[in-house]
């Protein structure tokens, strides 16, 4: 009694065999039609070489005119930049590691979601090197791409957010770092940012929702100083000249309102208002005694001003009540001060009467979808470049633009480009 799962097993990898050996003949003929191998100046033609290439349908040999550089005694084989051969892989076979390492738990994972869906055996390091391999040259080829076209279906509004979450890291990559409270640095900080559109409500009681599929991202362990630009090219690439309005989202972090300062100077800028109210729930307890049903009460009728931009009398009435006591008056002058320093980003009533979102939500759960599904695993620990190569396709694939790129990558000639 035969066995029809294995059965339908058995052909597929005798129909790919036999697809693997004919496309192997069909690119080792000579008069078969392939890029032009330029020779550039000082090289001269050596010869043949063979090297063994997995593509998706399994292992060929390929046979590849030679260049040598007498004075640079280096050699080359231009046809592997040509067809986007990265070590011994194909780019298809490049295309589905990427997103199985930036998709799965972990290496291993990844290693094992290839054997079982495309009957590709490589080794969770070989995957790991592809990711490193392949991430610079995605981040090039994106940084190339010109703003999107006016569409005005949508993109009314765009609204741009930053936050920052912690990536386990190796000791090594921690050195000179403090954590929390004085304690050891265990993570370094990865800044997220968002990028959506949304167009404004047509009636007073609904709230704004995004756009359709509007959503990037953008991910890096690098300075407020230098993430701030990025966020800035991508939200130019999104089209941001064409917005009618640009929204900068953020809670109550200095460095995020710097990079919306230098980076985004006339953006409508709102602090997160759920993080407002989690300073509104200090100030509360820090006057008032914490659990108490007068900072209770006082903690409801403040969130309500809050959305009546009543800001001002909320620094008010905390001012004429500041305690006595000097750890609770400190305590709460500083979430008084920190009402002031944010004023002006806390207009909620005006904020959502003109259709903007109020919340931070977005960027918030980008930190958890671009870093946290990925990174934050039990027992991970990530060197800086393995991180950010990793989260470079990941924002890719979540951002949509990932297919974009290996259709490119693919176009003969194009890979040599993008490489370069």
């Amino acid at each position: 009694m035969w066995d029809f799962a294995d059965l339908e097993g058995d052909l597929l990898s005798a129909l790919k065999h036999d697809g693997a050996r004919l496309l192997e003949q069909c690119l080792n003929d000579p008069e078969f039609p392939q890029p032009k191998a330029q020779l550039e100046p000082g090289e001269q033609h050596a010869g043949y070489r063979t090297k063994a290439v997995l593509i998706n349908l399994g292992w060929i040999t390929l046979r590849r005119p030679y260049h040598y550089h007498p004075c640079k005694s280096q050699g080359r084989c231009p046809l592997d930049s040509a067809w986007g051969f990265v070590d011994s892989y194909s780019p298809e076979v490049l295309r589905l590691s990427c997103r199985a390492a930036a998709s799965s738990g972990s290496y291993d994972a990844a290693s094992h979601d290839l054997l079982t869906y495309a009957g590709l055996a490589i080794d969770p390091k070989q995957l790991q090197r592809l990711v490193a391999a392949i991430a610079p040259v995605m981040n090039r080829w994106r940084e190339a791409q010109q703003p999107a076209p006016a569409q005005p279906a949508c993109g009314e509004v765009m609204c741009i957010g930053t936050d920052g979450t912690g990536a386990p890291m190796r000791r090594a990559y921690l050195r000179g770092r403090k954590g929390k409270r004085g304690g050891r640095a265990r993570t370094r900080e990865v800044k997220v940012g968002t990028v959506f559109t949304h167009r404004r409500p047509t009636a007073p009681d609904q709230r704004p929702e995004r756009d359709y599929q509007s959503t990037s991202y953008l991910a890096a362990i690098v300075s407020a100083e230098n993430f701030g630009p990025l966020l800035r090219h991508e939200a130019i690439r999104r089209g941001m000249g064409w917005a009618k309005t640009v929204v900068f989202l953020g809670d109550g972090a200095v460095w995020v309102w710097k990079v919306a300062r230098l980076n985004f100077p006339g953006a409508v800028c709102i602090l997160d208002y759920y993080h407002a109210c989690e300073h509104l729930s200090l100030l509360a307890a820090a006057i008032y005694g914490e659990g108490t049903p007068q900072a209770r009460r006082h903690y409801r009728l403040w969130k309500k001003w809050l959305l009546k931009d009543k800001v001002g009398q909320i620094i008010t009435q905390a001012t004429e009540a500041l305690p006595t006591e000097a750890g609770r008056r400190k305590a709460a002058k500083l979430q008084i001060n920190y009402l002031e320093r944010n004023r002006t980003k806390m207009f909620y009533q005006t904020f959502r009467e003109a259709g903007y979102f109020i919340g931070s939500g977005v960027t918030e759960a980008g930190c958890k979808i671009v870093v946290g599904q990925r990174l934050k695993h039990s027992g991970m620990l990530w060197s800086r470049k393995g991180a950010e190569h990793l989260l470079s396709i990941r924002c890719a694939l979540l951002s949509r633009w990932f297919q974009n790129f290996w259709k490119s990558y693919s176009k003969s000639g194009q890979a040599l480009a993008f490489a370069a």
